[in-house]
């Protein structure tokens, strides 16, 4: 008997999807997204309405590998389709912060009342919004999505203060589609 792994992601209406040389091509109404999944041994086709993911003699870290370019295939569709949305808070109790958004940066001055501002790095196509105390990362690609918003939340680390008492930062609240 010979261990296959077949695993199928379903085209949503409204989304082309196109398999070329191991590039997986998402377009829909919210943009296009592109991505490189390759490994030797496992294969992935266009199968009308289906991308088909299937690797045969199947070990453990090719099953594994199945289930995640699976994985990233869903959320391409999903980012092309809703998008994703990261919402954030700004807490301060001791000085008040101001943050903006300058190209692709995010500035926070007067955190803990330090006089030079950090600055946290905005990846891709990504689009971040700061209205009064809250802070939204919105984009198709979840992976810059979600590095945008961590970058933010570590830029606001306190660091060589009791975390306990200063809790000041800006944190994630909520994540979504």
């Amino acid at each position: 008997m010979v261990p296959i792994v077949v695993k199928e992601v379903e085209i949503p209406e409204g989304v082309k999807a196109e398999v070329k040389e191991g590039t997986v091509i998402i377009e829909g109404p919210k943009g296009k997204l592109e991505r490189k999944l390759h490994h030797p041994k496992i294969g992935i086709k266009k199968v009308d309405n289906k991308i088909v993911i299937k690797c045969e003699f199947a070990r453990r870290k090719e099953k594994a590998l199945v289930g995640t370019f699976a994985s990233h295939i869903s959320n391409m569709i999903k980012g092309v389709t809703e998008g994703f949305v990261y919402k954030m808070k700004i807490v301060y109790s001791h000085f008040p912060m101001k943050v903006n958004v300058k190209g692709d940066e995010v500035i926070i001055e007067n955190f803990l009342g330090e006089k030079h501002p950090r600055k946290a790095k905005i990846y891709g196509n990504v689009k971040v919004n700061v209205k009064g105390d809250e802070v939204t990362v919105e984009g198709i690609n979840r992976e810059e999505v979600g590095q945008t918003a961590a970058n933010i939340e570590f830029a606001t680390k306190v660091r060589y203060r009791d975390i306990r008492v200063f809790q000041d930062g800006i944190y994630i609240v909520s994540k979504g589609a």
